[in-house]
């Protein structure tokens, strides 16, 4: 069956006022999406369609999933047509499932802004020549909580009036392309799922335990609030202004064709791989905040941390010697040619962007460059 027909029904046939029962035409064709095999979904996807329980839901939708991803919608990611309320338009939306994370967020105020504040971080592993054509903010039209939370929860859309839909083919490519967007996200969501959440407790730092000389070795980030970590001699407060750079970073690389990788890496920040490249050689990727302007104590310690790191945790193991990356909060001046002369790249944030050295742009991951891999940088 084409897409564009199954919408067209649906919103021709819908009751919103009628029970969510077998003997009702519009909940019957939705309940049979799931068995149909005559759908253009990209490969290996499967979907479903949902009209409510008991009563009819007011915004009418299908899902549609990459099992590899997710199968279901109460958590994790996926694509759904959700139909507005009044069922003169259909919405191609990313989402994040709703139903698991209500528990974490049972106040739906909460639920939305934590729904917001997750998609927006999402948004930043959209491919850029990509993310302006799909930022549509859906308005469902809606007052009940769940469109709500769908309208908070979507980290990339594009709507179809119904009256005026594209034809087929070009539905087809848009759902191919909302596949391949999904893919990028749900690397991202990995990187967000790997970070200790913000309630969790404070780490005690034991130094008998300690295997080096690096205070801060067993501690684990958590979100952007200040934290404490417990040393010989009293206690100390330190920013997460760390955590937070890693984090976008990480969903930034997804954006330029990386894969992150935080779990298992510790004590390094951040690994990047990349699957085209020529070489086998991993990124290491060694952030560090930049306090007062002042560069100069950021730049030791990262150039520090990452010989060491690229010595101990890849050389010694027998691996390919890792391309090096300093990461900073803010510019670092003249420092950046410091680091090209030493062999290692150096990107930092300037505003909403990533500036960075010649190197890190042949790499594909500053503002300017093309996103592709320079393996001249191997030899």
């Amino acid at each position: 069956m084409p897409l564009r027909d199954l919408l067209i029904r649906i919103a021709e046939i819908y009751d919103a006022t009628a029970l969510a029962s077998n003997d009702v035409p519009a909940q019957v064709l939705l309940r049979g999406v799931k068995e149909r095999d005559d759908l253009p979904l990209p490969p290996g996807f499967t979907a479903d369609g949902h009209g409510g329980q008991g009563f009819a839901s007011s915004t009418p939708w299908i899902g549609v999933y990459d099992p590899a991803i997710n199968a279901e919608p109460h958590q994790g990611l996926y694509l759904a047509y959700i139909f507005s309320e009044d069922l003169s338009a259909a919405t191609l939306t990313l989402q994040q499932g709703v139903t698991r994370l209500k528990k974490s967020f049972p106040r739906r105020p909460e639920l939305r802004r934590e729904l917001r504040t997750r998609a927006k971080r999402l948004r930043a592993a959209l491919p850029p020549d990509l993310a302006s054509s799909w930022s549509h903010q859906p308005d469902f039209g809606s007052k009940d909580w769940r469109p709500r939370s769908y309208e908070a929860g979507s980290v990339a859309a594009r709507r179809y009036e119904i009256s005026n839909l594209p034809p087929e083919e070009i539905l087809q490519a848009d759902l191919l392309e909302a596949s391949k967007l999904l893919h990028d996200v749900a690397a991202a969501q990995r990187i967000f799922l790997q970070m200790p959440r913000a309630d969790e407790p404070i780490v005690e730092y034991v130094p008998e335990e300690h295997e080096t000389n690096d205070p801060l070795d067993r501690f684990c980030p958590k979100g952007s609030s200040d934290y404490y970590v417990h040393l010989k001699g009293g206690r100390r407060r330190r920013t997460r202004r760390h955590e937070e750079l890693i984090k976008d970073f990480g969903f930034h690389s997804v954006a330029c064709g990386y894969t992150p990788i935080i779990a298992g890496m510790h004590p390094r920040d951040l690994v990047l791989r990349r699957s085209d490249s020529i070489s086998q050689r991993a990124w290491l990727v060694e952030g560090k905040a930049v306090k007062n302007g002042n560069a100069t104590n950021a730049v030791r310690q990262a150039v520090g941390q990452l010989f060491e790191y690229s010595h101990f945790w890849h050389e010694k193991r027998d691996e390919p010697k890792p391309y090096l990356i300093a990461l900073f909060t803010e510019g670092i001046g003249h420092y950046a040619e410091y680091l090209e002369d030493l062999g290692i790249a150096s990107v930092w944030r300037e505003g909403d962007e990533w500036g960075g050295s010649p190197s890190a742009t042949s790499w594909g991951l500053t503002a300017n460059s093309e996103g592709r891999v320079n393996d001249s940088w191997s030899s």
